[in-house]
């Protein structure tokens, strides 16, 4: 298990290391940063203010500097307890370089428990705006108040998201997923409205080097909603895999093709320029790979986060492998002989017993786990899961094929007006249709936990060895979910909240779902799927959980409109559900 920093841990880090924190011990004297002793001309702070990583004492600060000449700059940094900085409690300077990106990171340390303090960084006589920012609390807590993004995607829209998450008030932190970038090259992945948005992506190109990376954040911290969010409230990050490549796994991805280098280096440039642009503590100076952490808000939510794409994934199996070419016929047997393997992993061993100890051995009345994938059991049947119908075309043929079947069982209850609608729909049933309305109920995506399900009943088991209050976050679908989570053996153990996305398209997309059909769509799904409380299928969004000793409210946001920097929240769609304690049971709240 990973032990807290010492003093001298961080003594240890310097700012050698890209990624790595300077630490800000306490009041330093005047800060020389805003004299003209830099080396460089003139400078800006065109990427904003970030904080992040709070723990009761610490918190990391983040700014990235512009100089109009290549060469060290020196930055500044103060905090304080008043936004006047009468009460300044911390402050310093430091060097940064082209060598970090001219990115600074400031591990702010000897802080008080629960409370709020305000920062600002200068140089070169430049002051940044001033951010708001919080520790954690220590003791009784009475209530947690956490937002949840995911899948920002630049080109497809605006953030409008950031926006009015921003708007929300007494917010301890936001809990981003990841996705927090997109790798795709300009006119592909949700670009259809780029242009006229103002919004192309740079580079043009795919990403694949440590610059691309660092252009791409670069553009999407230019955003003044994300901006906004970030100087407001601290961020506690993990990735997903648009921060290296679509449905990455450890060693690979589905968009790195033959011909576009080594992935192993592509990993390297990405999870630096990630470290380097987030307000993220590395566990030590130059490791980028692993993130996974616990955060613990008093008595009240231990937060773990988790990582389960980067470092120990292994290659989400493909239904195509399971599928005869020549009937069409799915090898059943053979399928889940090998979603179910134990030897298939999504945390990897290292992080999986990090995982089990930190909640054997955890005190807050809830246990949040924050990671990207669902974790609920999202299996329909094959034929829609495999999108060889859709769920209308399924729902036709299956109530034709029951028609069918009471008819030849001579039903005395089969109406006259079912009869005749049989007769004059039966031509439908072909022998094809009827293989795929006899195809079982798999996953809808095995790039999820569905695809990795020992290590999922592995973490619903320890949970339920100590009966804890389990809740689980996601991310990366682009759609919002309610799920209450059952292991093997049929137990309600734990539930599950999944946000929607910033701006990337969801099931609408890919399902080809029409505006006029999410309702019944929508409800259909959640009829097929057992234990699906609640899910949106259309709308972008982001999440509020709230957690008190009684229960843990999620409270599902949506704008109107990702077209325009001018919208609103449309309350039509805003849903709101419940979990008590003790009782893992999703409730809606009328």
């Amino acid at each position: 298990m990973k032990r807290s920093f010492s003093r001298r841990d961080f003594l240890a880090m310097s700012a050698k290391g890209v990624g790595a924190a300077v630490v800000s011990y306490g009041l330093m004297g005047c800060s020389s940063s805003d004299d003209d002793d830099t080396s460089v001309s003139a400078v800006s702070f065109v990427h904003g203010i970030a904080s992040g990583d709070p723990s009761q004492s610490a918190i990391i600060l983040w700014t990235r500097v512009m100089p109009e000449v290549e060469g060290e700059v020196k930055v500044g940094w103060e905090v304080a307890t008043d936004e006047g900085f009468t009460d300044l409690v911390t402050n310093g300077e430091t060097t940064t370089t082209a060598e970090r990106d001219y990115t600074v990171k400031v591990d702010a340390i000897g802080l008080a428990a629960g409370s709020r303090y305000y920062y600002r960084f200068s140089s070169g006589g430049v002051v940044t705006e001033t951010g708001m920012t919080r520790t954690l609390p220590q003791g009784a807590v009475d209530s947690v108040k956490l937002a949840v993004m995911s899948c920002a995607n630049f080109p497809a829209g605006h953030f409008n998201a950031y926006e009015l998450a921003a708007q929300q008030e007494e917010l301890d932190a936001v809990l981003h997923l990841g996705d927090y970038i997109y790798e795709y090259a300009r006119g592909e992945y949700a670009s259809e409205n780029a242009a006229e948005l103002g919004r192309e992506v740079l580079p043009e190109g795919e990403l694949f080097s440590l610059s691309d990376y660092r252009t791409r954040y670069g553009q999407y911290r230019g955003d003044g909603s994300l901006q906004k969010l970030h100087a407001k409230v601290p961020f506690i990050t993990v990735w997903d895999d648009h921060e290296i490549a679509n449905d990455a796994w450890s060693d690979g991805a589905e968009n790195h093709n033959e011909g576009e280098g080594d992935f192993a280096d592509r990993k390297a440039g990405a999870l630096q320029a990630y470290f380097e642009w987030l307000p993220i503590r590395p566990w030590r100076e130059g490791n980028h790979e692993e993130i996974y952490r616990s955060f613990s808000f008093g008595d009240l939510v231990d937060l773990h986060m988790l990582d389960t794409r980067v470092l120990a994934r292994d290659k989400p199996l493909d239904y195509v492998d399971y599928i005869d070419p020549a009937t069409q016929a799915m090898d059943s047997a053979r399928f889940m002989s090998d979603v179910t393997s134990s030897d298939r992993s999504m945390l990897g061993q290292e992080q999986l017993q990090w995982l089990q100890g930190s909640l054997l051995t955890a005190t807050g009345k809830w246990q949040l786990l924050g990671q990207q994938v669902l974790m609920g059991k999202m299996l329909l049947p094959a034929a829609i899961a495999m999108q060889k119908l859709s769920i209308a075309e399924f729902a036709e043929l299956g109530a034709i094929a029951q028609l069918a079947a009471r008819a030849q069982a001579s039903d005395p209850t089969l109406t006259a007006s079912e009869y005749s609608f049989l007769i004059g729909n039966q031509h439908k049933l072909t022998p094809e249709a009827m293989a795929l309305l006899q195809m079982p109920n798999v996953p809808y995506n095995l790039d999820a936990w569905d695809g990795y399900a020992y290590e999922r009943e592995v973490i619903l088991a320890t949970a339920k060895s100590k009966a804890l209050n389990l809740v689980v976050i996601a991310g990366d679908t682009h759609n919002a979910w309610a799920n209450e989570l059952t292991d093997a053996a049929g137990d309600a153990v734990a539930v599950e909240f999944a946000t929607s996305s910033v701006s990337s398209p969801g099931l609408e997309f890919y399902l080809g779902i029409p505006e006029d059909q999410q309702e019944v769509t929508e409800a259909g799904i959640t009829q097929m799927v057992d234990g699906l409380k609640y899910t949106n299928l259309r709308d972008r969004g982001f999440m509020v959980l709230t957690f008190t000793a009684e229960e843990v409210r999620s409270d599902w946001h949506y704008v109107d409109t990702i077209l325009s920097t001018e919208f609103g929240e449309d309350m039509d769609k805003q849903f709101s559900a419940v979990s008590q304690i003790g009782s893992p049971q999703i409730m809606p709240v009328s």
